[in-house]
């Protein structure tokens, strides 16, 4: 009998940030450290990809290109002195929906606390899929209760031409960013995805996002995942999921008419299988929703896991009475007692081999 390489015991809820963890986008703190006007900026990278064709691009990726935006805003001197420690400090600054961050730690402990589920050792991990920053994720208040975070990235040094043969960048005392590092967008947050899905994150130097795995070899089945987001540019990780039996929930802003239309039309083109306001307190719809899909793919684990069981563990071997005729359906006599010299095998309980 083959060994499984995970016993597909977690449960992943993937999360999307701006607008679904916090009510507006990241980057306003960072504008607000520097004065920038936040409308002026996402209207000259709305405008950036028909700049760029005009020059002779002609593909854009408009998902990412506010990253060059950023760093043409540090070179420029209107971003001076913007670093990764910048951003993770921009990040504590981050205001959160209600509920949040407590709901990330309590859903993992109602798994924990649930005795059926803690005896096949069921768990939840919280992970982060973003096209925001992520060292401005990274120091958030709900950076400590996440098990890991994709999102985009830039460094303060570059390797020069013939850094492999010794040459040295000269470090600046005041390091800036200088380059993209990471990139996501809309369409790889499937790749993080899938990076869950196969375990790559945990085992990064063993298993990597291409390699072929079989469904039960894969650390955690995609009917094992809830995606949380708030509108159409997550269609393709909700597509993700939905067909392959996971749960997709969208969230809106209570005050905002325009995303609660936005997220119902998702309900009605069958995109998502939920949604509700982004308050995660305790006793909301939103919590409720959530909390029992967590539940519910706990039990399917825990059927899963005892119809396993109960197809590979035969039942225990039990003395055959000479002469009898009792009927074929009719159990064993409850008087039979175990043979003199110990136990018959599997009486030992459920610990033994």
């Amino acid at each position: 009998m083959t060994a499984r390489l995970f016993p597909q015991t977690a449960i992943a809820v993937i999360w999307d940030f701006d607008r679904t963890l916090i009510p507006d986008y990241m980057q306003e703190p960072l504008f607000r450290r520097y004065g920038v006007d936040a409308g002026e900026f996402w209207r000259e990278v709305n405008a950036l990809p028909e700049f760029h064709r005009g020059h002779g691009a002609t593909l854009v990726s408009e998902d990412t290109i506010y990253l060059n935006h950023i760093l043409t805003y540090v070179r420029d001197g209107r971003f001076s002195g913007l670093n990764n420690g910048l951003l993770r400090e921009l990040g504590r600054e981050l205001p959160f929906y209600p509920g949040l961050p407590d709901f990330f730690p309590r859903i993992k402990q109602l798994v924990a606390a649930e005795p059926t589920f803690a005896k096949h050792e069921i768990t939840v991990e919280h992970y982060i899929v973003s096209t925001g920053l992520r060292q401005m994720i990274l120091g958030s208040t709900i950076a400590e209760h996440v098990d890991g975070v994709w999102a985009c990235d830039f460094v303060e040094h570059v390797a020069p031409p013939g850094f492999l043969g010794g040459v040295q960048q000269e470090l600046e005392e005041e390091a800036e960013l200088k380059d993209i590092v990471y990139v996501i967008d809309n369409t790889t947050k499937t790749r993080a995805v899938f990076e869950i899905n196969k375990g790559v994150n945990k085992f990064p130097e063993e298993i990597t996002v291409n390699a072929r795995m079989a469904p039960e070899d894969r650390r955690i089945p995609f009917e094992n995942m809830i995606y949380v987001a708030d509108g159409p540019s997550d269609v393709p990780v909700f597509s993700i999921l939905n067909q392959y039996g996971g749960k997709t929930y969208a969230v809106y802003n209570e005050g905002s008419p325009a995303q609660f239309r936005q997220v119902k039309a998702l309900a009605e083109q069958g995109r998502v299988q939920g949604y509700g306001p982004a308050d995660y307190s305790e006793g909301t719809h939103t919590y409720m929703w959530l909390t029992t899909a967590v539940e519910d793919i706990a039990l399917a684990i825990v059927k899963r896991r005892e119809e396993a069981l109960g197809d590979r563990v035969g039942g225990a071997p039990r003395h055959i009475l000479e002469g009898a005729l009792a009927p074929r359906t009719a159990p064993p006599p409850a008087s039979i007692e175990a043979p003199p010299d110990g136990p018959a095998e599997g009486s030992e309980g459920r610990g033994g081999s």
